[in-house]
Parts: structure tokens; sequence; C-alpha cells
């Protein structure tokens, strides 16, 4: 078997949970979809990608003062955030380490079973989560209720909506608001 990141070797390739595959070096920086010869559109996400393509800037400052991580990365980051869509959906997205690949651009890619806008939707509902149970370890017991509160008013689609809308996320020239 050839090894990963050589050419030919298996990261080069991603098989794709709809059965079919598709190379690495097909995706370009700045794709967030393509649609498949399966019929359907996928999502792309590359370490690269800022994770201001979910969230506002001021909430990637808050999450990356707040959550320590334990890895080699030293802030919060895309592939933390893909790392917990994955762990939530294993059998809906596949990745490839080509980070021994100067040829590509990005050294982790993930692909999903499903759009980039449905993407999106479980991209900042894991991250309200995440802010959830770290309010829940806040000192201040008022702020619980009151970000309870503040979600239950909270539409994740429609906030979505906008938020793609603002950024213009329908072509790679996509800017953080």
């Amino acid at each position: 078997m050839a090894e990963p990141g050589v050419p030919g070797g298996a990261s080069e390739e991603l098989d794709l949970p709809c059965g079919r595959t598709v190379r690495a070096y097909d995706l370009d920086l700045g794709v967030r979809e393509f649609d498949c010869s399966c019929g359907e559109s996928h999502a792309v996400v590359m370490d690269i990608h800022p994770l201001s393509r979910f969230v506002p800037e001021f909430m990637v400052d808050i999450l990356r003062q707040t959550v320590d991580t334990a890895d080699d990365f030293d802030e919060f980051t895309t592939a933390h955030l893909m790392g917990m869509i994955r762990e939530e959906f294993p059998e809906e997205i596949v990745s490839a380490d080509l980070s021994d690949d100067g040829h590509v651009g990005y050294a982790l890619v993930w692909v999903a079973d499903i759009d980039s806008r449905r993407l999106h939707e479980i991209a900042v509902e894991l991250l309200v989560e995440l802010m959830e149970h770290a309010v829940s370890h806040a000192e201040d017991g008022t702020a619980m209720g009151e970000f309870e509160k503040q979600m239950q008013e909270f539409d994740v689609a429609a906030f979505v909506e906008e938020y793609r809308a603002e950024r213009n996320l329908e072509t790679e020239h996509d800017t953080a608001i």
C-alpha cells in the first residue's frame, strides 16, 4: 500500500459516505461545497478556513479566550470545531490529513455527506452547546439562567440564513464581517 501524503497514496482520495470518491487535489482552497455525481451537494471545510466562516469574529474571540485546547494548536480552531462535528456525525464526515503534501495548500480537509448550509447549522448548534457547557461552570449563578433565556429566543436556522447572506457564502470570495 502506498504511503499517505505521497502522490498515489491513501490520503490523495477521500471515499465519501455516498460511495463516490473525490481527489483531494480537486478541492481548491476556495471551495465550500461541491455538487457530487451522486446528485447531492457535499460541504467542504479545510483547516485554513477561519472559524468566522460559521460565527462572527467576536464569538471566535470569546471561544479562543475561553476554550483550552489540549493539542498542538495554541487556540480553538476550525479543526476543533470539525472534530466536534465528526464526533457527533462520524458516518457523515470524512477527512484527510495532507500536512505532508505541500501541493494542496491546506493540511486537513473534511467533506460532509450534507450540504454547506446544513453543516453550518450543525456547527452553530454545537458551538451553542459548548458555550452552554462553559456557562454552566461559571461562578455567577445568574449567568446560566440568562444564557438559557437568550437561547430560547435564538433561532439557529434564521441566524445561519442571515449570517450567510451577510458574508456572501455563495462564492469562494466570502469575507468576515
